[in-house]
């Protein structure tokens, strides 16, 4: 939270004002040095933070100087950072109130007030990723399948000649629709350890009788937390549409507005000139609780955009091309920093389209500088005009407003990469990893390549005379056949996309054209629209082609994270059974920005990143594998062929749409739609009336060398966050069923990881409950591994059990890019309540390191070179680690085993702050300890 600086500020002589006086704030050009010129603007930003927040103890003046010098310090000074506020979206925010509910009772316990444990910073939690499809197609079917299928007997008529019917009787909602409980969705009894809505399938509505008011209970428990409900939209957009101000007022001080958030996807506000990047979600409490976040000073790497777009390049192409060439440049950890011509030809929603992807390349955050752009863009979303003249005055006050065309005021760098923007192609991205991306006119060669390749990050090893196999099936009485490489799921969803206006018309006009041509998607499919948040719902219906997505199948389902968590609804069953019959690598679409393999759907092994518009054109296809521009995209009943080139939109036709329908009112709709949904006492989708005593703040004594452990588990390169912490369903099989069951709950009960995130019972149980986990131990898929003392094969949580049983500590091996993927908290959560005291790897993804260090995880690498092959390591061997008596960041650590081997690691400790973290336990027990 700002304090207002008193006289004894040791920058007060920096205050200047605005506005005859009535504003004020720090300005660092006062300071009067040449250096601050040549700092990139995102540095700007951090020097104005360190300057205003300057208090002799979190942040000192030796701080300021390290910035200004931050040629010379960049990585190497350690710098403090206290955003102006924090973003918390559900999956990791209930858990984050769960840790300050608990982290009071700790504190309560030693005679403190609890009420110290109160966040500091203002905090928004965001409710969307609990969203979950159950029914599919509901508005052009006669019942919703309990399964969440789309069998109902009438689909293939169309939405114009079909109207729902109402589901067997359980209760009446506002809509009039009655209800039924949803596969996965629990009855009213269970709702105390339970935190999901049974929704009207027609209209999206809560059935309030059930539902819980999670916002109540945490605005009222906790000062400075605001939460957003349900049906608003997604973390990201509800940031840059409703929460971003670009600068913040606050006690009469103007100073610029920054934010640090739980998801992953918080970079996207850089594309606003907006500082903020993720954080796990134990750091974001300590940040909640006054704790500035620490970094160490960056390099920052100008990013030059050069060249003139394609008119028939969409923003995802740009977003894919510039991925590409920051991941090769290998900027890891680094800031990423827009300049040069290009990028006015950019639009504020292609800048945040671009700077969403910063997660895949590494960086930590990918920033746009205010320009006019920026300013013409806030004036459509309802900035008054005063606060634009303040919002420019205060920017070119302080140096961080932009003219791109102007090379005078490019900044220094530590490294240029040049892109050229006419070099951009439409592209998609699979079968399987984000990063590999495949040209739209090679996709039907590549697909064909990785079924010939061995199995690996591309290929699945189908043998030739299996390549051609087609299995018939019936749907809704219909025969259809399927074969490698069908579209079985085609999603156009939240996150990546849907801040652009001009990709998402651009699929609506081509469903429109589509419709008009006579062309179909085939009813098996499974279709869903996940806007981003309400806006984008109205500018598609406002434009006219909302409808026509409905036609095809593409219906709203809600707003928030579903397919590209794996919240999808079950596949109709004779698609399942063709797919297992042939064993066939059938296909998901989405325009998301994950898509690890089994991640939509366990029986889908193809998932392909693309545009909205290429998700509906191949959902019409049927197929990845076609070429298109020399392949129809289907043929009409009259049997013409239809060509991708005759339907597909202008660019022209799609940005005149664009200023017709994305205007000012497009955003008065949302704000005022939030104001309802606040006033209305609505029953949010997440009840914490159980809170369950948590065992994060036991007492542990001082981190001593880790004798004789055991690893739990052998794992190799690109173990992502859902192999350690699933947020999917919960399999019927695993841990957590078992132990679901044992509290007599049924299987329809189970609900998803994702749900059941406040109960550490559950979630524990559910870490490393991947079905896709590759355990070297066992050797093939699955939840298991070796408990090495008695030779059995157990589910992880059986063998950890078993383990900390018998007082014996455990360590993981793994490869390289350990816990890549999105950010939560459980996934360092999760191993620490397993008794897992270390991680060695090849290399760590960033944003985990930090949440192992946080929950007292040694996070520690194995030397360049060197890895568990090298080293000739088999897993079933003890292992020693040496800590020293004084810790410091990034020393080498001497790992012994039971075999005679001694190797050293990097404990990655990287600041000052972490080896104190770590000394305390975590960073929760640190802050804990602060209070006490």
């Amino acid at each position: 939270m700002f304090v207002c600086p008193s006289a004894e500020h040791p920058y007060s002589h920096l205050i200047d004002t605005l506005k005859d006086g009535r504003i004020k704030f720090f300005n660092p050009q006062k300071l009067n040095d040449p250096r601050y010129d040549k700092l990139p603007l995102s540095i700007r930003i951090l020097l104005e933070a360190a300057v205003r927040n300057c208090d002799g103890f979190y942040t000192k003046k030796e701080d300021v100087q390290n910035l200004l010098d931050w040629q010379q310090q960049q990585n190497k000074a350690e710098v403090p950072f206290s955003p102006a506020r924090i973003l918390l979206q559900d999956f990791t925010g209930i858990p984050a109130m769960v840790d300050l509910a608990a982290m009071r009772d700790a504190v309560a316990k030693h005679g403190v007030d609890p009420s110290l444990v109160n966040p500091k910073c203002p905090t928004d939690l965001i409710v969307d990723h609990s969203l979950q499809i159950d029914y599919s197609k509901c508005a052009i079917q006669n019942a919703p399948n309990p399964g969440g299928g789309g069998d109902g007997p009438n689909q293939s008529q169309g939405p114009s000649r079909s109207t729902p019917s109402r589901p067997p009787s359980r209760g009446g909602s506002q809509c009039g629709v009655t209800l039924q409980p949803p596969l996965g969705r629990p009855p009213a009894s269970v709702q105390q350890i339970e935190n999901t809505p049974l929704l009207c399938p027609f209209h999206l509505k809560p059935h309030e009788g059930i539902l819980m008011q999670m916002e109540q209970w945490c605005s009222k428990a906790f000062k400075n937390v605001n939460v957003v409900p349900p049906d608003v939209g997604a973390v990201h957009q509800v940031n840059m549409e409703y929460l971003s101000r670009v600068v913040q007022v606050c006690d009469g001080f103007i100073y610029p507005d920054s934010v640090v958030g739980t998801d992953s996807h918080t970079t996207m506000i850089n594309g606003l000139g907006i500082l903020g990047w993720g954080v796990g979600g134990i750091e974001s409490e300590a940040v909640m609780l006054g704790q500035p976040v620490s970094l160490t000073l960056p390099q920052v790497v100008g990013c030059k955009l050069v060249g003139n777009i394609n008119p028939l390049t969409t923003s995802i192409d740009i977003v894919l091309g510039i991925t590409k060439h920051l991941r090769q440049a290998g900027i890891a950890g680094k800031f990423v920093e827009f300049f040069g011509p290009g990028v006015s030809q950019l639009s504020a929603p292609d800048r945040t389209t671009i700077a969403n992807m910063c997660p895949e390349y590494n960086a930590t955050v990918s920033f746009f500088p205010v320009d006019q752009v920026t300013l013409k863009h806030f004036k459509k979303t309802n900035f008054t005009q005063e606060k634009l003249e303040l919002l420019e005055s205060y920017m070119k006050a302080v140096k961080l407003f932009r003219s791109y065309e102007d090379p005078s005021e490019d900044p220094e760098y530590s490294e240029v990469i040049e892109i050229n923007l006419s070099s951009m192609v439409p592209y998609v991205s699979g079968p399987k990893r984000p990063q590999d991306r495949v040209a739209v006119s090679n996709m039907k060669e590549d697909f064909q390549s990785c079924l010939d390749e061995k199995v690996g990050f591309k290929g699945f090893h189908i043998s030739k005379e299996k390549q051609e196999t087609r299995i018939p099936f019936l749907h809704c009485g219909q025969e259809y056949q399927l074969a490698h490489g069908s579209v079985v799921i085609a999603a156009v969803i939240s996150c990546t996309n849907n801040c652009n206006p001009s990709v998402m018309l651009t699929a609506g006009l081509l469903a429109k054209k589509a419709v008009e041509a006579g062309l179909v998607v085939k009813p098996y499919i499974r279709t869903s629209l996940a806007p981003g948040s309400g806006m984008v719902t109205h500018y598609l219906s406002t434009s006219g082609v909302l409808p026509y997505f409905s036609q095809l199948g593409f219906e709203v389902i809600g707003y928030g994270c579903a397919t590209c968590v794996g919240n999808t609804a079950p596949l109709p069953e004779g698609v399942v059974d063709a797919i297992k019959q042939g064993d066939l690598v059938a296909c998901g679409v989405l325009s998301g920005n994950r898509h690890f393999e089994g991640r939509l759907c366990d029986c889908v092994r193809a998932n392909y990143l693309a545009s909205p518009p290429l998700v509906v054109a191949y959902a019409i296809a049927g197929t990845v594998g076609i070429d298109f521009e020399k392949e129809p995209l289907g043929v009409t009943s009259e049997g013409k062929e239809v060509y991708l080139h005759d339907i597909w939109p202008s660019r022209e036709e799609v940005q005149q749409i664009e200023e017709d329908t994305v205007i000012s009112s497009i955003f008065k709709d949302l704000r005022g739609r939030m104001e309802v949904r606040r006033q209305s006492s609505l029953h949010c989708c997440l009840s914490c009336v159980f809170l369950k005593s948590s065992k994060l703040f036991k007492e542990v004594p001082p981190p001593q060398s880790i004798e004789c452990a055991h690893a739990l588990l052998f794992l190799g390169d690109k173990v992502t966050t859902d192999h350690i912490s699933p947020a999917g369903s919960i399999a019927r099989v695993s841990a957590a069923a078992k132990y679901l069951l044992s509290k007599r709950l049924t299987p329809r009960e189970f609900n998803s990881y994702g749900a059941r995130r406040g109960n550490d019972a559950v979630m524990t149980r559910g870490t490393f409950a991947s079905i896709k986990l590759q355990n070297r131990f066992i050797g093939k898929s699955g939840p298991k591994t070796l408990h090495i003392p008695s030779g059995q094969t157990l589910d992880v949580f059986e063998a950890a059990e078993r383990y900390q049983r018998d007082g014996i500590p455990l360590i993981i091996l793994a490869g390289k890019d350990y816990g890549s993927g999105n950010s939560r908290d459980w996934v360092a959560k999760g191993p620490y309540l397993l008794g897992v005291r270390a991680v060695i790897a090849e290399s760590f993804e960033k944003l985990h390191k930090n949440q192992l260090v946080g929950m007292g995880i040694m996070p520690l690498e194995f030397l360049p070179g060197q890895n568990a092959d090298s080293l000739e390591l088999s897993g079933k061997e003890r292992f020693t680690i040496v800590l020293p008596d004084s810790l410091s960041p990034r020393q080498q650590l001497t790992v012994k085993t039971s075999q005679g081997k001694s190797f050293l690691v990097t404990a990655l400790f990287d600041t000052d702050m972490d080896v104190i973290f770590f000394q305390h336990g975590g960073l929760l027990r640190y802050v804990a300890r602060t209070l006490l």
